[in-house]
């Protein structure tokens, strides 16, 4: 089979216009706080499906978490009940740095979660608070500062 041929023609370069223009140099005004800037104390994960598959999709980021150069744990607050010890070997987290935290009596996981924040011994402190409104959202940032942590809500839909 034999495709028409056609004549061949000269491709200008895209950027051509912006080339022959001198480019001032991008980074010069940014503030060198910027860069070393801490990230925020908190994030949230929302992960919609199966629990099956939503599991798989957290267990990297769990991993990650788990082999964190920190030397502070990684603090579970009230995972749902198929966050399991097997799930945790087989999805190859470091048990060792993990702790698995439930709330006794009359204290909410909301507060167990800020405690963790606030004493500073969790690198990172996952929740699975939900719903989660903005005073509580920033109650977990506030504590979050205080403990040099990171706060992690995910919402498993």
């Amino acid at each position: 089979m034999q495709f028409p041929q056609t004549p061949q023609q000269t491709q200008l370069p895209l950027f051509e216009a912006f080339l022959a223009q001198p480019m001032a140099p991008i980074l010069k005004d940014v503030d060198e706080r910027e860069w070393n800037a801490k990230p925020d104390a908190f994030s949230e994960l929302s992960l919609r499906g199966a629990a099956g598959n939503c599991l798989n999709l957290l267990a990297p980021i769990l991993r990650e978490l788990s082999e964190n150069q920190d030397a502070r744990w990684l603090t579970l607050i009230a995972p749902p009940a198929s966050l399991t010890q097997i799930w945790l070997r087989e999805a190859g987290l470091n048990r060792e740095r993990i702790l698995l935290l439930q709330p006794r009596g009359t204290q909410s996981a909301q507060q167990l979660a800020c405690e963790a924040l606030r004493l500073g011994r969790s690198h990172t402190v996952v929740t699975w608070l939900n719903p989660l409104n903005a005073n509580l959202r920033q109650q977990l940032i506030s504590a979050a500062r205080t403990g040099d942590a990171q706060s992690l809500n995910i919402r498993l839909g």
